[in-house]
């Protein structure tokens, strides 16, 4: 499935935790990602009572219903538990508890994760357990195969209501158009750091700075503030990650869902295609059926980035790790996250005043930043409005994003190190994100022809998005 960066991990007596993806919560190395094979066969070499998945990128959910078959196929018995930003309760019942026999349970967040396997290896309350977990997938699987799915329009009719500029704009033409490589000092990424979603990433919920005075979470969080700060102090003073970026700014045109970038102002060669898809659920009067090409014109530009600041964070984690300090190597990883997630801002920022310089006089602070109050968009392939997770090969073909900033990507598409960001630049006033839903058998057949691929190749990466069942 993907080059594996870890291993399967002892996390208790039997028990083995094995991440695909990451969800941020579990006690195994984050961003690893693990195949079925080796898996199963360490479960089965360490006879193992329970196996937990946890899935971030879509394509894990693909793979967690594949090895639940294989668990069915040889006939293993053990527990697998379900987890991670992508999962859900109705995806773990409807796509992996069929199957297998084997118990299979979704479990929301990893502090519920110690009661769930409590209950699963007691000889007292495993049985009554499983008969409510059955239960309720079967009731969840009843309601969703009587619930109505969305109302579908053909592509040709999707097209036909596509998003359309109703006012003039011209393009700005990038002040320092091609391919830059930038690093960036640890201390300049720091004013722009979010820092909800580090909260959020430990189970904490609310929004900083008001989460540091809830009377529920507020004493806990101000400590792990505490704790994370005097680690950024550190992190900053004595360089511990390296920031590094790579991106381009390129003449290009939209083409019904695709956006294509060229070499140069000639634009008689391309550099690249970036393959998009465009929403086909019917939408009320007024609404488009948008795609991000639409944000194109035929005279236009768009730009593509990768940015990390995980460079070096593997010996750091590794030492925390040797010493046994697991909290101080996952609080590293979350704040390397923060980090490069304010990386993808200030250097947003630049483009948009400095390198493209369409908007030449912004003047936002980082709350208004964190607002997305500024103009212009940078979707990410695998988020809702680019969802195919390959399309980051594209963006990385384009800018030698491995070579020139030091960042990998797996066979599955996630980033390593994790602490990364990359996507596309869009300038147009009225463009913003949307989800691009449930898509047709057209316009996947389409889009499989573009992408060069089979339609069960296709129909393997759009999963998810899929307003139809594929045949076997």
């Amino acid at each position: 499935m993907a080059t594996v960066k870890g291993d399967v991990h002892d996390i208790g007596k039997n028990i083995v935790g094995v991440v695909l993806g990451c969800n941020g919560y579990d006690v195994v190395d984050l961003g690893v990602m693990v195949s079925c094979d080796n898996i199963l066969k360490a479960a089965l070499e360490h006879r193992v009572d329970i196996i937990g998945l946890s899935g971030l990128i879509t394509p894990s959910l693909e793979e967690m219903a594949h090895v639940a078959s294989e668990m069915q196929r040889l006939k293993m018995k053990q527990p697998l538990l379900i987890g991670g930003a992508t999962t859900s309760r109705a995806h773990t019942a409807i796509k992996i508890a069929p199957n297998t026999d084997g118990a299979v349970v979704y479990v929301p967040d990893a502090s519920r994760a110690v009661g769930v396997a409590t209950k699963l290896l007691s000889a007292d309350q495993r049985d009554g357990y499983m008969a409510e977990i059955v239960t309720e997938y079967e009731a969840v699987r009843a309601e969703h195969a009587g619930r109505r799915g969305p109302t579908m329009v053909t592509l040709q009719d999707a097209r036909a209501n596509r998003f359309t500029w109703n006012e003039a704009y011209t393009p700005t033409r990038p002040a320092q158009p091609g391919r830059h490589e930038l690093t960036i000092p640890l201390a300049e990424l720091v004013p722009y750091i979010d820092w909800s979603p580090f909260f959020q990433s430990w189970d904490l919920a609310g929004r900083y700075p008001a989460i540091l005075q809830n009377e529920t979470v507020g004493e806990a969080a101000r400590q792990l503030f505490a704790d994370a700060k005097a680690m950024l102090a550190k992190i900053v003073a004595e360089n511990w990650l390296t920031a590094k970026a790579v991106f381009g700014l390129y003449p290009a045109k939209g083409e019904n869902e695709d956006i294509v970038l060229y070499t140069d102002e000639t634009r008689t060669t391309e550099a690249t295609r970036w393959v998009g898809l465009r929403q086909q659920i019917k939408q009320p009067q007024g609404r488009f059926n948008t795609a991000l090409a639409d944000f194109v014109g035929e005279q236009d530009y768009a730009g593509a980035f990768a940015v990390t600041a995980g460079l070096g964070i593997d010996e750091r984690v590794a030492e925390f790790e040797a010493a046994n300090d697991d909290y101080s190597a996952i609080l590293l990883e979350a704040i390397a996250d923060r980090l490069a997630e304010a990386f993808a801002e200030r250097l947003h920022h630049l483009v948009r005043t400095e390198f493209w310089g369409y908007s030449p006089d912004e003047d936002l602070d980082n709350e208004a930043l964190i607002k997305e109050q500024y103009a212009g968009i940078r979707p990410a392939p695998g988020y809702p409005a680019c969802p195919d997770h390959t399309e980051k090969l594209t963006l990385f073909g384009l800018l030698d994003a491995t070579e020139r900033a030091g960042i990998e990507l797996t066979e599955s598409m996630a980033m390593w190190p994790g602490a990364a960001v990359s996507g596309w630049y869009l300038a147009h006033p009225d463009s913003q994100y949307f989800v691009v839903g449930r898509v047709g058998r057209d316009q996947v057949e389409e889009y499989a022809a573009r992408k060069g691929w089979s339609l069960a190749e296709a129909e393997r990466w759009l999963g998810p998005n899929l307003g139809y069942q594929p045949e076997d």
